[in-house]
């Protein structure tokens, strides 16, 4: 454990980043789900709504460095396979 009063203040400032980061990376992964459920059930006017918001959530992510560049470009574009597969 940390002695230093600074120090003691980043332990808890990381705490709550790291609650905060994995609550958004939970919801990314929730709406990922959601889209593939909808592919399931061959219902693709919800999947591609469904597809859109799960775009924008990752791309949110990716923006505030919760998720590589690369990992958010690979998950948009299996999903958006999927969807397509539909049509």
């Amino acid at each position: 454990m940390a002695n230093i009063k600074s120090a003691k203040k980043r332990v808890e400032i990381n705490n709550k980043k790291r609650a905060l980061n994995q609550s958004q990376k939970s919801e990314v992964r929730s709406q990922i789900k959601h889209v593939e459920k909808l592919v399931e059930k061959n219902d693709a006017e919800n999947a591609k709504t469904a597809l859109l918001t799960a775009t924008k959530s990752i791309d949110k992510a990716v923006q505030k460095g919760i998720m590589h560049r690369n990992t958010g470009n690979r998950q948009k574009s299996r999903l958006s396979k999927k969807v397509k597969q539909l049509a």
